[in-house]
Order: C-alpha cells, then sequence, then structure tokens
C-alpha cells in the first residue's frame, strides 16, 4: 500500500467518524427551536396578561376621572347656587332692611297731607306756614322715593286686588266698573313689594 493510498484510507475513516456527529445535528436544531417557541409562547402569554392588566388598571383609572370630574362639576354647580342664594339675601336684605322704618313714616306722610287738605278748604291761612308744610310734604315724599318708596292707588285707575283695598262701591254712570273713583289713603310699595294697600271706592255698576 502506497503513502497515497494511506492517507485516503485515513480521510475515509475521518469521514466515517464525522457522519454520526452530522447525523444528529438536525435533532438539535429542532430541540433548539422547539426552546425557543415554548419560551416565546410563555412570553406572549405573558405579554397578554399584562396588556390585559393594563387595559384593566387604564379603565379603572378613566372610571376614577370621571367619578372625580363629576364630583367636581357638582361642587361647582353647588357653590354656583350658594353664591346666587347668598347674593339674593343680600339684596333683599338691602331692599327690605328700611320696611319698617318707612313704615313709621308713612304715618307722617299721612298727618301732612291732612293738613294741607284742611288747608286748601281754610278761608285764612298764613301762606308761608301752608308753603312749609308743602315743601316738608315734597321733601318727605322725595327722600321715600331715593330709598324705593312709591305711591300707589289713584282715580281713574283699575283696581288691582294686590295694591288696593276697596273700602266701598258705589254705582256712578258714565264710569267703567271696578275703576277707582276716590283715594282715602294712599298706599305705598319697597322695591315692588306692598307696604300698605291703598284705601279706595271703586265703581259698582
Amino acid at each position: 500500500m502506497t503513502k497515497h493510498d494511506s492517507a485516503k484510507e485515513n480521510q475515509h475513516t475521518e469521514a466515517a467518524a464525522e457522519a454520526p456527529e452530522q447525523s444528529q445535528q438536525p435533532e438539535e436544531v429542532v430541540e433548539e427551536v422547539v426552546e425557543e417557541v415554548a419560551a416565546e409562547a410563555t412570553s406572549a402569554d405573558e405579554l397578554t396578561d399584562r396588556i390585559a392588566a393594563l387595559e384593566l388598571a387604564l379603565s379603572q383609572s378613566e372610571q376614577s376621572a370621571e367619578e372625580a370630574k363629576d364630583r367636581a362639576v357638582r361642587a361647582v354647580a353647588e357653590m354656583e347656587n350658594v353664591r346666587r342664594r347668598s347674593a339674593q339675601d343680600i339684596e333683599k336684605a338691602h331692599k327690605f332692611a328700611l320696611e319698617k322704618f318707612a313704615n313709621e313714616l308713612l304715618t307722617t306722610v299721612d298727618n301732612l297731607e291732612r293738613a294741607l287738605a284742611v288747608a286748601a278748604e281754610a278761608e285764612q291761612i298764613n301762606s308761608n306756614f301752608l308753603e312749609g308744610i308743602e315743601l316738608t310734604h315734597k321733601s318727605l315724599l322725595s327722600t321715600l322715593n331715593k330709598f324705593g318708596v312709591e305711591a300707589v292707588g289713584e282715580e281713574g285707575e283699575v283696581f288691582n286686588p294686590d295694591l288696593h283695598q276697596a273700602m266701598s262701591m258705589q254705582a256712578v254712570e258714565g264710569k267703567e266698573n271696578n275703576t277707582i273713583l276716590a283715594v282715602m289713603q294712599k298706599g305705598y310699595t319697597l322695591s315692588g313689594r306692598l307696604l300698605r294697600p291703598a284705601m279706595v271706592m271703586v265703581v259698582k255698576n
């Protein structure tokens, strides 16, 4: 056997020895692939669970935020209602704080008007005295008007039970029913609120 033949035989022997190793390599590759797929499957399940947990947390956070927003809106609305009611109470207090005082002053107005009525019927009266009564009467009415006190009840007006009190009724030709024929005592309002009704005579045909 020559050296060349011996070398060939050695090559064949080495190839035969390596052959079993090469035939086992695909199995190892399959096992590795299976392990990788299993690992990826486990990771996918974990990822799915994680996503589900995050979605649940997000839903709960959104619900909490919506509830907090609703509470905030209600709180703002309640504060606005409180502010409006307080403003109304203050406004009413300002309007009607003088109600009792104004009622007391009306007695003085009535007395001055009676004095003017008597003076108008008197044959002789001091002009300065009459002028003083008239100025006092006008000044007092002007002061009352500045604070929202206004007279109601004039002859010729239509009778209004919310403002007038019918003391008597009288049939008068040419006059419409429920017309005020005469005013015995003027009524007054304070900022639109009745202080006292006017005492009147009403036409009733």
